[in-house]
């Protein structure tokens, strides 16, 4: 009898539609009951968060969420482990396997988190390689669903630099029925075999949408082009003369950090059309209903 291979969350396509809506679903119970509920879903069970890179939110709410489910968040540093010293990610991923139920990753190689749960005979999470951020993309769902109850049917407009978090919104969109656009320059659109529509154009991208998002233009790693980047991406950014094309319901999102005056304004990120802060705090919420499902018997 062959052992049971771990689920595992990666680039987003491993969890059908149906499912991700029911797993929105039960974040936002989790929501509601906290802090009333106490979570038993990992008591009794570490999780292993390894970060190779800065990490506000996605370290927070996978901390607190596994801690709130009853479970003992071992945080790593790259440089706290024998990765940094030659180690292989294969060895890795056999002796976390043994000390712990889940292993969560910020990495700045997507191929070596596919590696990791190749190897693991326990379910491993991308918490962000520079092709996908899908845990970002949960939490877009969830914030999505509380403000117009429900996915199907929805327009998203991604404007900007076409990057993971664009790439993540496109794969859970085309899962659940939001249809995503994506407005970005020559030079900054997403490649590939992409589930969105691709435009230049950011006026005709938000015209209809039910939500405009962004985020910044230098992300890690960026910083030697920041200005030619700053250059090429002014005409995208979110202020409101974009959102004058867009309609009154309209909602603003953008996965932080945000640095307004670059990709959006200071007026629209505070403003009463935001949902930049439940987008944050969602994280939380999706994140404990995401560990749920992946450890479920």
């Amino acid at each position: 009898m062959t052992e049971s291979r771990p689920r595992h969350y990666i680039d987003g396509h491993e969890i059908s539609g149906g499912r991700l809506v029911e797993m929105i679903d039960r974040a936002e119970q989790l929501k509601a009951g906290r802090p009333l509920e106490g979570g038993s879903a990992l008591a009794g069970k570490s999780v292993a968060m390894l970060f190779e890179k800065p990490s506000t939110r996605t370290r927070i709410s996978f901390e607190v969420g596994t801690a709130e489910l009853g479970g003992h968040p071992v945080v790593l540093r790259g440089s706290e482990m024998q990765l940094s010293r030659g180690e292989s990610v294969e060895d890795t991923a056999r002796v976390l396997s043994r000390f712990v139920a889940a292993i969560v990753i910020r990495s700045g190689s997507h191929e070596n988190v596919v590696s990791l749960a190749e190897h693991a005979s326990v379910p491993v999470i991308n918490a962000l390689t520079p092709l996908f951020h899908p845990c970002q993309a949960l939490a877009d769902l969830q914030t999505l669903k509380q403000r117009f109850g429900g996915l199907d049917g929805l327009k998203v407009a991604y404007v900007g630099d076409g990057n993971n978090v664009a790439r993540s919104l496109a794969v859970a969109g085309s899962l659940t029925g939001v249809e995503v656009v994506v407005a970005a320059p020559s030079g900054y659109q997403l490649e590939g075999d992409v589930p969105a529509l691709l435009t230049d154009d950011p006026i005709a991208a938000v015209e209809g949408a039910d939500a405009i998002y962004g985020d910044v233009w230098v992300s890690m790693g960026d910083e030697e082009t920041a200005e030619q980047r700053r250059a090429d991406l002014a005409p995208y950014r979110i202020d409101g003369h974009l959102l004058s094309h867009a309609r009154r319901e309209t909602i603003v999102m953008h996965c932080l950090p945000a640095h307004p005056g670059e990709e959006i304004t200071a007026d629209v990120l505070y403003g009463d059309r935001s949902a930049v802060w439940d987008q944050a705090e969602n994280r939380l919420h999706a994140q404990k209903a995401l560990l749920e499902y992946l450890l479920a018997p």
